[in-house]
């Protein structure tokens, strides 16, 4: 399951947003009903992924963790106890609780970006500032981790 694209969108005073149709057919494609929201580990945004992708990140996650270490276990507990199930009413509509919309600073115009297997959504601002990497030291990165 891939998604991708740049979407711009407004959610309302109550804190619900469409899903893109473009994301809806994806899931649907792929038969996914189970959507997971959380706070992104390493940027300022936040993350929808399918039950499945879910899966697959905490198998990995589980992988190098131990039950036995304590640090381990406050790390795994961290990283799935600040998630939420969504639901997605027959519009594709869903409500992002406001929790969340704060952590990002939220507040009405947001971008949703596919990436891969999960689904972004951003603060029209603070996107605008994500993305003022210059083009030049993108192409430079991407060279270097390819070869």
């Amino acid at each position: 399951m891939r998604f991708i694209g740049n979407i711009e969108a407004k959610i309302d005073q109550k804190g619900r947003a469409f899903l893109p149709a473009v994301f809806r057919r994806v899931l649907q494609t792929g038969g996914e009903e189970r959507l997971i929201l959380r706070k992104d580990v390493f940027a300022n945004c936040l993350v929808v992924m399918p039950e499945s992708e879910l899966n697959l990140r905490l198998d990995q996650l589980k992988e190098r963790l131990s039950i036995w270490n304590a640090a381990h276990q406050r790390l795994f507990r961290q990283y799935v106890t600040d998630m939420e199930w969504l639901t997605l009413d027959s519009n594709g509509r869903f409500l992002i609780p406001k929790r969340y919309l704060q952590k990002v600073g939220i507040v009405q115009d947001v971008v949703f970006v596919g990436v891969d297997s999960a689904i972004e959504i951003w603060a029209l601002e603070e996107k605008k500032r994500a993305d003022q990497q210059d083009a030049a030291v993108f192409a430079e990165q991407l060279q270097e981790e390819m070869k």
